[in-house]
């Protein structure tokens, strides 16, 4: 091997824009290859890194040798690494810290102090199980009871039995297979088995069903592209209830029988058990899962049956984007509106945008589905960018629900209109489900001092608390500080505090007083914090366990409830005037989503709004089921301000604990910013810098600089430049925000 091959070249999970060589000991030389974790000394310390290649060694510097490689197969491809490659750049983010995220959490390593090394095991802890099978044997020895029983149930099943289910069958029994083993009667084996996410969840066989016209012409166009076998994006605009999930399910039904992969993306967890079931009546056990919700073990296992070749269906949240599937012949982004594909912190990458670079990529078709696409999707396939899809009528000729807006007033007693009311008690004595929507948790917005007037704020974030009646508590939904039921007012000692506002959970309490007979579900974080959560209020509700549910933005997406016939939508304008661009789109995509959870079933639906002001755009088009027309005029406001689609933003974040500190950097990183921009001839504008909306978040408080400019290059040069010019307080944070999604 040359001295060139015995150059490795590492990237490290830390915040530093640069790989590191090392030297590699002959005693490793033939075990070498890109793809492999490697254990190395960085500074006083020792951890892992990931080797991504080979590198000449560096002039002048003399080099360390690499301690130990931990695995003993590549855990990426050539091409896999091309797409890390890809993120790192477009995002701004070191190369170690992609492959972190990219790799489940259980088979990263975390960094040793300096000392005696150790041996260090290579990721997550495999699981094994011990299986006995009956030895054909001569010898003859008079049995009795429980060990007879065990060994004729082996000799009579003649296969492998896991000690799980001999256990299952006759209790504790490992004494007696102690004993058999003894007399050499059958023999056991250890086997690795994976942690299994679907245990105990059983699904019925599911066949294709037949197509509406439209549905059928949006599949002909899919499967006319994958035939073609080369990158071809689509969106697939489609209203709610008309069926874009069996489209998915159709063309990846072909693209299986093509011997290729399929990657299905959710925006959330809770739309996950459901879609997840659909796909595992059709496709069986060649699915494999990927979300926050699994157990470090149950992610590790997944993500080697995906990396193994095991599973041709991989469906997860954002992060599945990473997954290591090969012969990728189509990606699909279910409800590809939303903001929850977006990651917040970290790497700040978009998982809807990446899918469109990995099917470029893996030359696959990309479809991206949703009732309410985004703007500037919809743009792009205005402008040919990508091919378009249109679904504008439910499967069965089913009508879109009969919408009627109630005009909210201020000085009303209950946040439940009497007309919603009432019409919640017909549903009940027709024997229908409704749903109830309040894009609020707890029981009220917040607990105001009835001497001084202050209501309880946070300590740590520019919020108040939000009070929660049953765990008589007032929490922070940012931080979680909590402060007990009764307080007395911090700010002038008086003991009485009245609730203002409201949230699910006061909801729930006036309708259960209001309807003690009805089954009232509720479905927000509060509810469905434990595994399974999600899972368990969407059985009861498709089990017709439920009367009402009532919750926030979880119950708006995705679900099919085809026994809701009614729905009703408390404080419509609750997202409307958040200080964000895309506050009219984000309000018209989730009253839209919500107002189509209506009559997916046999009987039609009908939506009682309740608004303050439902003559604004967002509400009045989503009412009308007007896509186009709030596309129309949202579109007027975007261009005359130069935000997306006409103009590409980046935010710089600065945050510190001392806000002196913070303060004083964002001043200098604007100065330095309008420097960069006269020296290369720059249009970008630079807002800022100004507070967040949220200005103090977790003890920090937070400054942003926001970048717009018509030309995405010209907004990237200036981050280039930036970034190899900057130098930044190390008491301050920084974070760059490629296309953000989140202002706040």
């Amino acid at each position: 091997m040359s001295s060139y091959e015995s150059i490795i070249e590492v990237a490290l999970p830390l915040p530093l824009e640069h790989t590191f060589s090392y030297r590699v000991p002959p005693e490793l030389l033939d075990k070498v290859r890109p793809g492999l974790r490697v254990f190395v000394p960085f500074g006083r310390r020792k951890m892992t890194g990931y080797l991504i290649g080979y590198c000449q060694p560096p002039q002048g510097q003399p080099l360390k040798d690499l301690f130990e490689l931990l695995d003993d197969e590549p855990l990426w491809t050539d091409r896999e690494l091309v797409f890390f490659r890809w993120v790192s750049s477009y995002y701004m983010h070191p190369l170690g810290e992609v492959l972190k995220t990219a790799l489940p959490s259980g088979i990263n390593q975390q960094t040793k102090k300096t000392g005696n090394l150790e041996k260090v095991s290579g990721g997550r802890k495999i699981r094994t199980e011990r299986f006995y099978k009956a030895r054909q044997s001569d010898i003859t020895v008079k049995l009795r009871g429980k060990s007879q029983a065990i060994l004729e149930f082996l000799m009579e099943s003649g296969q492998q039995t896991s000690i799980l289910e001999l256990r299952r069958r006759f209790g504790e029994c490992s004494p007696n297979l102690k004993r058999l083993l003894e007399l050499e009667l059958i023999v056991v084996s250890e086997q690795e088995v994976y942690r299994d996410p679907f245990a105990g969840v059983v699904v019925e066989h599911d066949s294709p069903r037949v197509l509406s016209e439209e549905q059928q012409h949006a599949l002909d166009l899919v499967l006319s592209a994958l035939d073609k076998g080369d990158f071809a994006p689509f969106l697939l605009h489609g209203v709610t209830g008309s069926g874009k999930t069996e489209v998915y399910l159709q063309a990846i039904f072909r693209v299986l029988e093509d011997g290729k992969t399929a990657l299905v993306l959710v925006p959330e967890i809770s739309l996950t058990p459901q879609l997840v079931q659909r796909f595992r009546s059709r496709f069986h056990d060649r699915i494999a899962v990927l979300h926050s919700a699994l157990s470090d073990g149950e992610r590790f296992d997944e993500w080697r049956r995906i990396r193994r070749g095991e599973v041709r269906i991989v469906i997860g949240a954002r992060s599945a984007i990473f997954a290591p599937l090969e012969q990728i012949g189509i990606i699909v982004v279910d409800e590809e509106h939303e903001a929850s594909f977006k990651q917040s912190d970290g790497l700040r990458y978009n998982a809807r945008d990446l899918a469109l670079v990995r099917g470029q990529q893996e030359r696959a078709v990309v479809l991206l589905g949703s009732a309410t696409p985004q703007i500037t999707t919809r743009f792009a396939a205005e402008q040919g960018r990508l091919g378009y899809i249109s679904m504008p009528n439910r499967v069965a000729s089913r009508p879109l629900p009969l919408t009627r807006t109630i005009i909210s007033k201020i000085t009303s007693e209950s946040p439940v209109s009497s007309e919603l009311l009432e019409a919640l008690a017909e549903n009940i004595e027709r024997g229908e489900q409704s749903l109830i929507f309040l894009n609020r948790r707890g029981f009220a917005s917040s607990l105001v001092c009835v001497s001084c007037g202050e209501s309880l704020q946070c300590p740590n974030c520019s919020v108040s608390l939000t009070y929660h009646r049953q765990r008589r508590k007032s929490l922070c939904h940012y931080c979680d500080y909590q402060l007990p039921f009764p307080t007395i007012c911090p700010t002038c000692g008086g003991m009485e505090l009245k609730e203002v506002g409201t949230g699910t959970e006061r909801i729930e309490h006036e309708l259960r007083e209001r309807f003690p007979e009805a089954r009232i579900a509720r479905m927000d974080s509060d509810t469905t914090s434990g595994k399974g959560g999600h899972a368990k209020v969407l059985d009861k509700v498709r089990n017709r366990e439920v009367d009402m549910l009532v919750g926030t933005q979880m119950i708006a997406k995705g679900h099919d409830f085809p026994d809701v016939t009614l729905v009703g939508v408390i404080q419509a304008e609750g997202s409307l005037y958040l200080p964000d661009f895309r506050a009219a789109e984000r309000t018209f995509q989730i009253l839209s989503q919500v107002i189509g959870r209506a009559g997916r079933g046999e009987i039609p639906g009908r939506v009682l709004l309740q608004a303050m002001n439902p003559e604004h755009y967002g509400i009045a088009h989503a009412v009308k089921h007007d896509f186009d027309g709030f596309y129309r005029e949202e579109l007027v406001f975007r261009q005359e301000l130069n935000y997306p689609p006409f103009g590409h933003l980046a935010a710089i974040k600065l945050s510190a604990i001392s806000e002196v500190a913070v303060l004083s950097v964002s001043e200098e990183v604007a100065l330095l910013l309008h420097s960069i921009k006269k020296r290369l001839r720059l249009r970008t504008e630079i807002l800022g810098p100004a507070p967040a909306p949220l200005y103090r978040l977790r003890g920090r408080f937070r400054i942003q600089i926001l970048l717009k400019d018509p030309d995405r290059t010209s907004l990237r040069r200036l981050l280039t430049v930036y970034r190899g010019e900057r130098s930044l307080s190390s008491i301050v944070r920084e974070g760059i925000d490629l296309d953000p999604i989140e202002l706040l």
